[in-house]
């Protein structure tokens, strides 16, 4: 699946938003640290990479993670394996 860095950002919100359902997502800039401004912990964080992984069907390993801390990060991380 190819998917631009748009559907990604998307992608990277819902996911977001599915395992912190009152975060708001709309107010996180492209290189805030999320987990800091939505106070997430390692359990919140972990959710969030495998729901990532679920809905982009991309393999995230653990060596990964460190590039999923901003939306950006992440987005730019989809970006790159679904090409």
């Amino acid at each position: 699946m190819n998917m631009n860095r748009t559907d990604a950002l998307d992608m990277v919100r819902q996911s977001i938003s599915s395992v912190i359902p009152d975060a708001d997502v709309a107010a996180l800039g492209p290189d805030d640290a999320f987990r800091d401004v939505l106070e997430m912990d390692s359990l919140d964080f972990l959710s969030f990479v495998e729901v990532l992984s679920e809905r982009s069907g991309v393999r995230i390993e653990d060596e990964d993670t460190p590039r999923l801390t901003t939306l950006s990060g992440s987005a730019d991380f989809l970006v790159a394996h679904t090409q």
